[in-house]
């Protein structure tokens, strides 16, 4: 095997890149996997999802109900009616990293966009970036190639309020990729459920949902629910959930409007937190699995400040609801034991339905531990034949047939 050539590690060596440079070498770590298209969190959906996230904001904030998507061959087109981004800083916010408003909780309270990379990163692995922000009756648009700014635009305008952006994903990047419409169709679901009032047009199609988590357990779970299922909707706080058919648990967890495919310490807290009320309201020490065996739920938080463990921001990993809140664990407890032990309280027929349905699953369990003990029994009595090894259970001077028989120990 030939030996590599040995470089001399000089100062040459060393690079500087630029934020951009690094997004476009560095590309997962900015949006995870690049992919093709065919898995719902391949980079092009990750791009759609950072701009959409902007308008997503607006509206928590109280400012536009209304998100335009179009996606026409490798084109995204996407116009919210927020407040627009200040026109001064049109260009520094699709282009400077760490650079937005996201930083001032007075603007952004409950925002999913805080590290200032997002729209940056879009425009970064895009072959063609296009920005416009109207406010007020003027606008600014700027146009960018690989995340370089070739062209600035100012006026005025009759349009409302609100930025569009326009983007293609750069096939140096990405290589061979096609959009699916089921998977945007069900990406845009997720946030419609999140935002009660908020209408999102899809090419035409129209997403948009009242009964918020509800509606999601309702929609997204194929299999059939053994209780009315469970609502709880607080400004920082909604989850729902119920029992099916199924044997294994399914679970939708969301952050700031983000779903949070991994889930997170959320996620963690309320099934602790589930668990723990229902032994308490039962007065009964279930094992956990057993409580959520075959439970369908979804739960959605406001935090302010999250920390995701990696950009595309699949999981949570904040312990606080921000830095001067409790625990997410602290919080999540409290509120569930309120408001799910007051729903027992006052629907004992679903109480009723719960318990039977946590203690049919302990027997399960316990059967199959039992089945699972008694394989393992007659596995260890199986033995291997073989002609030239004697049985161990024939010990040393055991006569038999008038011989002396030995134990051989391998």
């Amino acid at each position: 095997m030939s030996q590599k050539k040995k470089q001399a590690y000089t100062e040459d060596k060393i690079k500087t890149l630029s934020s951009l440079e690094h997004i476009r070498l560095r590309t997962g770590m900015y949006i995870g996997r690049t992919g093709t298209g065919a898995h719902y969190d391949d980079g092009i959906y990750i791009l759609v999802k950072e701009v959409i996230d902007n308008g997503i904001d607006e509206f928590i904030m109280g400012h536009g109900e209304r998100i335009n998507v179009i996606i026409e061959d490798d084109t995204v087109t996407i116009r919210d009616f927020g407040r627009g981004i200040p026109l001064g800083k049109v260009v520094d916010c699709v282009s400077k990293i760490n650079t937005g408003a996201k930083y001032n909780d007075e603007v952004f309270q409950f925002s999913v966009g805080l590290n200032g990379v997002g729209t940056k990163a879009v425009n970064a692995l895009s072959s063609y970036f296009l920005v416009r922000s109207h406010r007020d009756g003027e606008f600014v648009e700027a146009e960018f190639e690989t995340g370089k700014l070739i062209r600035e635009e100012k006026g005025k305008t009759d349009e409302p309020n609100g930025t569009l952006v326009s983007f293609s994903p750069d096939p140096d990047i990405f290589k061979k990729f096609t959009f699916n419409p089921e998977l945007l169709a069900r990406r845009l679901r997720f946030y419609a459920y999140l935002n009660a009032k908020l209408k999102i047009w899809f090419n035409g199609e129209l997403f948009h949902c009242r009964g918020g988590l509800l509606d999601l357990i309702a929609d997204e779970s194929q299999f059939e629910k053994i209780y009315p299922p469970f609502h709880f909707n607080d400004a920082t706080l909604e989850f729902a959930f119920t029992h099916t058919n199924r044997f294994s648990e399914e679970y939708y967890s969301f952050v700031n409007g983000q779903h949070t495919t991994m889930g997170g310490t959320h996620l963690a807290a309320f099934r602790e937190s589930l668990a723990k009320t229902i032994k308490d309201f039962y007065k009964k020490d279930f094992d956990a699995v057993d409580i959520r065996t075959s439970i369908c739920a979804a739960v959605s938080i406001k935090v302010e400040e999250p920390v995701f463990e990696s950009q595309p921001k699949t999981k949570l990993g904040s312990q606080d609801m921000g830095p001067k809140g409790p625990t997410v664990r602290t919080f999540m407890n409290n509120f569930m034991k309120q408001a799910l032990d007051n729903y027992l309280h006052r629907n004992p027929e679903t109480a009723e339905i719960l318990g039977k349905k946590i203690q049919e699953s302990e027997r399960n369990r316990k059967e199959l531990k039992g089945i699972q003990k008694l394989a393992r029994e007659r596995a260890r009595k199986a033995k291997v034949h073989n002609k030239k090894l004697r049985d161990c259970r024939i010990h040393l001077d055991t006569k038999k047939d008038g011989r002396l028989d030995s134990t051989l120990f391998i």
